[in-house]
């Protein structure tokens, strides 16, 4: 496989850096597209950079238009001209997929894996308004891509991953051990034995990288929870021990949590938290990851985030 071109969206992402690594050590030709003109820092061997216009429009534009100074740029450094690149990994949320179809067919694209999230299950009956759009977005998001590949002849995967994590950056259980280092506690609402499945970024990056290259995943979605499943409690009390501290947990009732809520909401790190985020400690989320285990051999670890706390 050291032959195969791969172009990634949403390079700069999370499990984006995590899949630049890996497909780095495994030799592969990556062409990685970001906004972010500072990536191209980010030096790896085999990766090369191409700017996105931060006009997402163009995008689409660009088939129709190739003529167009504002056309996004296909050019490596150096100035040679890009080869075709026909499989791709999206790791940019799935609903700016679309914006970016003219692009990709532009490339010749073949095949394509994207990822998604469990959210669009959980969250379509949220009681938070936002987490309804999330929700919907995700949805359109996949029902676009189907459609598109399917009047191309593209050949797509999707992936839905559960509780994301990894590196400290994510805002799922980093944003729990950076509560717990500014206030030393920690809300739970309520016995908080929801069933969780943490997935770590590096993972995902693996099952990307895994489904792109399978015969077996063609045209269909998966789910891909983690290795280890633990109570909502449970998984709280192990940050605490990753940052070296006992764990405090208050119990509080919903309606000081949705106080408590609108004030931290106040604050640019907490603004993405809602009170149904609390309602959901008590909510089993686990999802069934046995056909991606058999399909590409996805295989996620146990749920241990004390390496990247210390």
């Amino acid at each position: 496989m050291t032959d195969q071109h791969i172009g990634v969206l949403g390079a700069t992402s999370l499990v984006g850096n995590y899949l630049l690594e890996l497909l780095a050590e495994q030799c592969l030709q990556v062409s990685a597209f970001s906004r972010n003109s500072s990536a191209q820092s980010l030096q790896l061997q085999g990766v090369e950079w191409v700017q996105l216009d931060n006009d997402s429009t163009k995008a689409n534009l660009e088939n129709e238009y190739p003529d167009s100074p504002n056309r996004i740029s296909r050019v490596r450094r150096g100035g040679n001209p890009c080869n075709e690149i026909n499989a791709w990994i999206c790791v940019a949320p799935i609903w700016v997929l679309p914006n970016h179809f003219s692009l990709l067919e532009s490339y010749a694209i073949k095949r394509i894996v994207v990822l998604s999230s469990t959210s669009v299950f959980i969250k379509a009956d949220s009681s938070d308004p936002f987490e309804k759009e999330v929700a919907l977005r995700l949805s359109v998001g996949e029902e676009k891509l189907q459609a598109w590949a399917m009047s191309k002849g593209i050949d797509w995967v999707i992936l839905r991953p559960t509780l994301i994590y990894g590196a400290g950056k994510d805002k799922n259980v980093a944003e729990i051990a950076n509560f717990i280092r500014r206030f030393g506690f920690f809300p739970l609402f309520g016995a908080a034995q929801g069933l969780r499945q943490p997935v770590h970024a590096q993972d995902i990056a693996t099952a990307c990288l895994a489904a792109l290259q399978s015969s077996n995943a063609v045209n269909r979605a998966y789910n891909l929870s983690g290795g280890e499943t633990l109570n909502y409690r449970e998984m709280v009390s192990r940050i605490f021990s990753s940052l070296g501290l006992q764990p405090r947990l208050v119990t509080i009732p919903l309606r000081f949590f949705r106080l408590g809520i609108a004030f931290l909401r106040l604050f640019p790190r907490y603004r993405h938290w809602t009170s149904a985020m609390a309602e959901r400690m008590n909510q089993d989320l686990c999802f069934d990851h046995s056909e991606a285990a058999r399909d590409f051999g996805y295989s996620p670890r146990i749920f241990e985030p004390y390496s990247y706390f210390r």
